[in-house]
């Protein structure tokens, strides 16, 4: 683990978003980067669920992190597990606790509480992050991994939908306009996400299910607009799957009455 400046520490998070000159710990000069001792495996990691978190741009926010092992022996626990990202992001979390799944196999789970608005997020932070766990044995042997689970740390997106004019004669054109935006943790406001693919999606009265009419780009400012024709009443609503970097939203749907 190596030290870092910029820290805040939120009920046992830490987040660090600037590099120090790197120096080893106690930890680096015992733990190689992998390994490990006999036949202690790490077989799965979980991050809050679906390995997708959302952070925006307040709100305390609780991540649960689960590692799955086993061994001949038994789990016997879990160090401290740690979670690492682009621009130096780093959060360690609380002691983990493990729970048996059988003789040889057990999850250990922590979580680590994040808050944008104390923890000096850099928009850079937001991408692919990795899982660190060490994890013991009862007969002794144990697992050291760098990168044993990735996960998407995302900015968390909002999107708005209006469909005009209301009531509308069918076959007529109805207007769709909204807005993409996302979380800037720099600025701690919602700022609109430009040159993004939007789907817009109709689903008709007494139906279950949304399906897609056409594919929209989001302005310079995040904004959408578009046109479809009326045929029955019926939501609207406009979807994006997300990025890398920014979570999936759909805007919560606008019923039209088609006369």
């Amino acid at each position: 683990m190596r030290i870092r400046t910029t820290v805040a520490a939120v009920s046992g998070a830490v987040v660090l978003s600037a590099l120090a000159v790197p120096a080893a710990s106690a930890a680096d000069t015992v733990r190689p980067l992998n390994g490990g001792l006999g036949d202690t495996k790490i077989t799965k990691v979980v991050v809050d669920g679906d390995n997708k978190v959302q952070i925006g741009t307040s709100g305390l926010k609780t991540v649960k992190v689960s590692v799955t092992a086993t061994d001949d022996s038994g789990i016997a626990g879990a160090d401290t597990i740690t979670l690492e990202g682009p621009d130096y992001g780093f959060y360690m979390t609380g002691k983990p606790s493990c729970a048996k799944v059988n003789s040889t196999t057990s999850t250990c789970s922590a979580s680590v509480k994040i808050d944008p608005k104390v923890d000096y997020l850099s928009n850079a932070n937001a991408g692919t992050w990795y899982v660190d766990a060490w994890i013991d044995a009862k007969d002794g042997d144990y697992v050291w991994k760098e990168k044993a689970g990735s996960f998407k740390f995302q900015r968390a997106g909002k999107l708005t939908v209006n469909a005009s004019p209301e009531p509308v004669k069918k076959g007529k054109t109805l207007t769709v306009t909204g807005k993409l935006s996302r979380a800037n943790w720099e600025s701690l406001k919602y700022a609109g996400y430009s040159g993004q693919s939007v789907k817009l999606q109709y689903k008709k009265k007494g139906t279950s299910s949304y399906k897609t009419v056409k594919t929209v780009k989001t302005s310079s400012t995040g904004a959408l607009k578009t046109t479809t024709k009326a045929t029955a009443d019926g939501y609207y609503r406009f979807a994006f799957a997300g990025t890398s970097t920014t979570g999936a939203v759909n805007a919560t749907g606008d019923y039209v009455d088609v006369k």
